[in-house]
């Protein structure tokens, strides 16, 4: 297999599932309208190469590491100026991280850390923001007409080592100092981190990520409630983060996060919810009980999130909960415990 060094760009859309859910024909016009009047054009100016687009993501190549930064904030100051002519709830926001490392070739394709480091600074990124890694920034610095500002080392999923990452400050680039924030939507509307694993075995990923999926399904059942994809919430999986930003950055008012803790046949679970404009905690609770009555304290979770929004929202989502039709069957613990172990490994 082919190797080079490249920078790689990695790019997507901020809030796009809540974009989605508001008007799916009409955001798909204006994403496609997006790559084909913007990313294209500004992507060949750059001397780049689209490896491929991936649902309102994109992965772009540039055999230079300045090319690759005076592309990002190109971009972004495209989308500011083509966000302008739209209603603040159907702009299209970027974020963009920037790597420079070793790729793998396959065909038109691209792997490796290389890539990985791009995609993972483009999660943590700001709405309207550039990320680099350090390597970028070694190889840029001096070379663009751009500040830098030092944001530290993260650890990065899937990564050993920590990495340095800088956010381009555009200098007189308006885009890239003034952030643009996705506007909320109408009904409540809630973000689940996934919940810590504190068992002390990373191996137990798999259960307290199973749990937060789960909680999201039940969520996802009242049309009342506005629930953000798990895809999204589990980007900031291993992040000490601050609510008030999730929540500007997913465009949800509420952020619930917890964690799991297992031991043999017990379970200790916690679970809190904020109000994610001003980092309230709305309520906190903990749950001591034994792994097989595990459906039982996800639905105690869901139902005191319902009946908590109910109270600032009006009653339909309570009804909802109490009217909602019990599961189709028994859910058995140990076959589904299997199951999230199998997709984890």
């Amino acid at each position: 297999m082919e190797r080079r060094l490249a920078a790689i760009l990695a790019a997507d859309v901020v809030g796009y599932s809540r974009l989605m859910e508001r008007d799916e024909a009409g955001t798909l016009a204006v994403l496609k309208s997006r790559r084909a009047e913007i990313l294209q054009p500004v992507v060949s100016k750059h001397h780049g190469r689209i490896v491929k687009l991936m649902g309102d993501g994109v992965l772009v190549e540039f055999a230079s590491a300045v090319n690759a930064v005076d592309c990002g904030v190109e971009l972004q100051e495209a989308m500011e100026a083509a966000n302008a002519e739209l209603p603040e709830d159907q702009r299209l926001i970027w974020r963009v991280g920037i790597n420079l490392g070793d790729v793998m070739v396959e065909g038109s394709d691209l792997y490796g850390d290389g890539v990985t480091i791009a995609a993972r600074l483009e999660a943590l990124a700001e709405p309207g923001s550039v990320l680099v890694s350090q390597t970028v920034f070694s190889h840029v610095r001096g070379k663009v007409q751009f500040g830098f500002d030092d944001m530290g080392d993260h650890s990065l999923k899937n990564l050993v080592e920590p990495v340095r990452v800088y956010r381009v400050s555009a200098g007189s680039a308006d885009a890239m100092r003034a952030r643009q924030d996705p506007a909320m939507p109408s009904k409540p509307s809630i973000a689940v981190l996934p919940f810590r694993n504190m068992s002390g075995d990373p191996a137990q990923d798999y259960f307290s990520d199973g749990i937060t999926e789960n909680i999201i399904t039940d969520l996802s059942r009242f049309r009342d409630l506005f629930v953000i994809a798990s895809n999204s919430t589990f980007a900031y999986k291993g992040k000490a983060v601050k609510m008030q930003n999730v929540s500007r950055e997913l465009g949800a008012r509420y952020v619930l996060e917890g964690s799991v803790q297992r031991s043999s046949d017990r379970v200790r679970i916690t679970a809190q919810l904020i109000d994610g404009a001003t980092g309230r905690h709305l309520w906190a609770e903990r749950y001591d009980r034994g792994v097989a009555d595990i459906f039982a304290v996800q639905d105690e979770v869901t139902e005191t999130i319902v009946g908590t929004l109910a109270t600032a929202y009006g009653g339909r989502l309570r009804k909802a909960w109490q009217g909602r039709a019990e599961g189709a069957g028994p859910r058995n613990f140990q076959a589904i415990d299997y199951f999230q172990r199998g997709m984890e490994s």
